[in-house]
């Protein structure tokens, strides 16, 4: 599962909590819209949409700046959708996760002719851990905000984590710090401090490896038949050239028709054309060494 949709599934399991991070707002009622906006859809993988009584907070969170279309585009095509869509205020925030110099982390607005659309932009390796780490929902990110002593913010997440005694909670927590830290951390060092029985403990790495497992037996598969079908294919060719070649020069050398079995596709292909040239088995040989 990729960083950034991580953060949408905290985003939308944990909506309240995001609105009072980021609005200082917590709503009673709260829903989390569908990511597919007419007229042409889109589907975003890291965008939340979450609607209070009476707004909209539109997250989008970004583990690089570089995208396609250009962030400050998307963020103008969401807005212009959601209004014509809801029609009440809206609150777009994006999400910087991994810690950059690039210059695209802090545009936060689309300017062009007549248009000038902005939005607020939270690059995480800037934000102070404290508010972070006093929310459970929100550690996972904690794991990516400032600190002289990363390490030691990495420990005081897990501490925290320690103290949760829903353990269905603590195990799914645990595996969005498992994925989220990795861009900061490495990997054996955060599974040594999280503890492999606690991340077993949650739905959500279940889900993960699960989805993880199945995604490689379906490349397998896909890859697989990729090349059965090109294995068929070319043995097909070999099957019509081999007796082409039989009926217009007799039987073959063994040598000749070992090479011949050796050649590749587009080869046996291009033999099957020049084939209708030969007149001997000299002719065969000559093209088989050029």
């Amino acid at each position: 599962m990729a960083y950034d949709n991580i953060c949408k599934y905290l985003a939308e399991e944990y909506p309240s909590e995001f609105f009072h991070w980021l609005l200082g707002e917590e709503p009673q009622d709260i829903q989390v819209l569908k990511t597919e906006l007419s007229a042409e859809p889109i589907q975003a993988d890291a965008l939340s949409l979450l609607q209070s009584t009476n707004q909209i907070l539109h997250l989008e969170f970004q583990t690089l700046p570089q995208s396609e279309p250009p962030l400050p585009f998307r963020m103008l095509d969401y807005w212009v959708r959601l209004h014509r869509k809801y029609r009440c205020p809206i609150e777009q925030v994006v999400i910087f996760l991994k810690s950059t110099t690039s210059q695209m982390v802090f545009n936060n607005e689309f300017r062009d002719i007549n248009t000038w659309h902005r939005y607020r932009i939270i690059r995480l390796w800037e934000q102070d851990p404290l508010p972070l780490l006093a929310n459970r929902a929100l550690l996972p990110l904690a794991t990516l905000a400032r600190s002289n002593q990363p390490l030691g913010l990495l420990e005081q997440v897990v501490a925290e984590m320690d103290k949760i005694e829903e353990k269905p909670l603590r195990g799914n927590l645990a595996a969005c710090v498992d994925v989220l830290a990795g861009l900061r951390f490495d990997k054996d060092l955060v599974r040594r401090l999280l503890r492999e029985e606690v991340m077993e403990e949650s739905v959500t790495y279940q889900d993960i490896i699960q989805k993880g497992v199945q995604k490689g037996l379906q490349q397998g598969l896909q890859q697989g038949l990729q090349q059965g079908l090109q294995r068929g294919k070319q043995e097909g060719v070999l099957l019509v050239v081999m007796r082409l070649l039989t009926l217009r020069l007799g039987l073959l050398d063994p040598v000749l028709q070992q090479q011949i079995e050796g050649l590749s596709i587009t080869r046996l292909e291009e033999l099957s054309e020049a084939l209708l040239n030969f007149e001997t088995v000299t002719d065969l040989a000559v093209w088989l060494d050029n």
